[in-house]
């Protein structure tokens, strides 16, 4: 997949073996999916630029975790003749990444990848509005997780 990371603010950094994952899960989520043509925008923020981000877009005045925007969803027109699809944006906090990696009792990198599968998905069409969604999108997280090798445990 051809992922693009960004950081907003861009004075925010994080370690290159970080960057290599989200970049490595959004490979192997494209092989499994049919999608490994397609384009990624995955932005890596603060709390601040997230509330900003969810009170605009969705009308819920705190910060979260992850946004996802497809790009398939929106009022965009058709690229016609590309050799690629747009996905869309996936936009992790790094700041509330932290704090459910230690809630969790597993790791920051573990908590990042999860974020960006889970917006991944989204992308792709899974919800969680209803149980059955749930189920299925919790399923499908863990089949993508398995994947990449990426555990649960503490200090992963």
């Amino acid at each position: 997949m051809n992922t693009t990371i960004s950081f907003e603010p861009d004075t925010l950094t994080v370690a290159d073996d970080l960057l290599d994952e989200i970049l490595r899960a959004a490979d192997v989520v494209g092989e499994i999916y049919g999608v490994e043509n397609s384009e990624l925008s995955v932005t890596l923020t603060d709390d601040e630029h997230i509330h900003a981000l969810n009170k605009k877009f969705r009308g819920i005045d705190r910060a979260t975790d992850v946004l996802s925007f497809a790009f398939r969803e929106s009022d965009e027109p058709a690229i016609i003749g590309a050799d690629f699809d747009i996905l869309g944006d996936v936009i992790i906090s790094l700041e509330r990444a932290e704090i459910q990696a230690e809630e969790f009792g597993h790791s920051f990198l573990r908590e990042v990848i999860f974020l960006e599968v889970h917006g991944l998905l989204h992308l792709l069409g899974y919800d969680h509005i209803d149980d059955d969604e749930r189920r299925e999108m919790e399923e499908e997280q863990r089949f993508i997780m398995d994947k990449l090798g990426i555990s649960r445990a503490a200090g992963d």
